[in-house]
Formats: C-alpha cells, sequence, structure tokens
C-alpha cells in the first residue's frame, strides 16, 4: 500500500535534486509532497526553487558549527520540519553531518544523495576525487542518513563511464543527470513500503 510521503528538503546550494523530486511528484511517479524546504546558507538558490513552486522556504542557521548540525540548531531543525508535517528528510547537498537527535526523530526516513559510488570517494567533491583517482566508472549513491559522513545503508546506485577528456564539470553534469532519476526513485520505494533495512543492507521488495 503507497503511503505518500511529506518531505523535508533540506540544502545547502542549488537544489537541483529537489527540483528532480518536484518534477517526478508533477509527472506523477512519486506519491509525495514536498513541505518545507530549508538552507544553512541564507542566499541559497534551493529556496527560491522552494518560493517559485509555492512551497514554505526556510533560512535557519546552523551556527556555531560548520561542518554539522547539533546542539540547539538542530533542535530547531527537527522543530520546524514536524510543523510543516514533515515524515521524511531528504537532504539534498546539504553539506553537514547531521546528528542522533535529528536521526532519531525520523527513523529510516532520512536519506542522502551522493555524487560517488559510495562506499569510494566519500565526502565533498566525490566525482573530481574519483578522476583524479584515475577511476574508469563513476556514478551516484541515495543511502540512508546515519551519524557518520556518507556512511548509511545503500537503497541504490547509478554509474557512469568516465570518458577520456572528462573534466570535473562534464562527469558532473553526466552524474547529476543520474542523480535526478535515482534520488524520486528511492523515495517512491519508500513510499510504496518496500525498503527493509538488514544491518548494513537494504532489501528492496517486489511489488
Amino acid at each position: 500500500m503507497v503511503k505518500p510521503l511529506k518531505i523535508a528538503v533540506l540544502g545547502s546550494s542549488k537544489g537541483s535534486n529537489m527540483q528532480s523530486i518536484l518534477d517526478a511528484i508533477e509527472a506523477g511517479t512519486l506519491d509525495a509532497q514536498v513541505v518545507c524546504a530549508i538552507a544553512d546558507v541564507p542566499d541559497a538558490y534551493i529556496l527560491e526553487r522552494a518560493r517559485r513552486a509555492g512551497i514554505p522556504a526556510h533560512y535557519l542557521s546552523a551556527a556555531p558549527f560548520k561542518t554539522k548540525l547539533d546542539g540547539e540548531a538542530e533542535q530547531a531543525y527537527i522543530h520546524l520540519m514536524k510543523s510543516h508535517g514533515a515524515d521524511t528528510v531528504a537532504l539534498a547537498g546539504f553539506m553537514r553531518i547531521v546528528k542522533a537527535q535529528l536521526l532519531h526523530a525520523f527513523p529510516h526516513r532520512v536519506l542522502n544523495i551522493h555524487p560517488a559510488l559510495l562506499p569510494a570517494f566519500p565526502g565533498v567533491h566525490g566525482w573530481t576525487q574519483a578522476l583524479d583517482y584515475g577511476a574508469k566508472v563513476a556514478g551516484c549513491t541515495v543511502h540512508f542518513v546515519d551519524s557518520g559522513m556518507d556512511t548509511g545503508p545503500i537503497i541504490v546506485q547509478r554509474a557512469v563511464p568516465v570518458m577520456e577528456g572528462d573534466t570535473p564539470e562534464t562527469l558532473h553534469a553526466r552524474i547529476q543527470a543520474e542523480e535526478h532519476l535515482a534520488y524520486p526513485q528511492a523515495l517512491q520505494w519508500l513510499a510504496e513500503g518496500r525498503l527493509q533495512v538488514k544491518g548494513r543492507r537494504v532489501e528492496i521488495r517486489t511489488g
């Protein structure tokens, strides 16, 4: 039985993955509603995307921390998302590690998209890491979030070849095209109740 998701999107930048979620909802391939978008950067374009779509858009500081969401800021984020009725959190270029309180508030309902084939190349600029390493294949990963950096159970991955003459920009663009397919798919599986976490593994039940 499908239970439409009520998604809060957290981002720090352009929000192209939020746009892919909105596009999938509009196309009828994702049973969900984006109930709010929250950014930790006041001029992040993800907020403008949300406003144009009629979605509540909030800048919420995560100070005093630089790389994590913790303490009073974490509580403020949880309260704001709950106030909008969110039951699922989609990290879309949110450049912070989320901590235990948020994960406990949304158990197995916090997802992230990462521009590399985890566990390879965690952290920032995974596409550049892959290119610098000489990898022949790159891609993206949608995973459940835990308190580590890009270490949560993997839901789905999509791969792209690394081409001769690729630059970080060309490789990143090809990976992003796959991200925009993978994230809505993973969220739809969640809405359909098909994802079951067993230790490090995520089982995807057939329909």
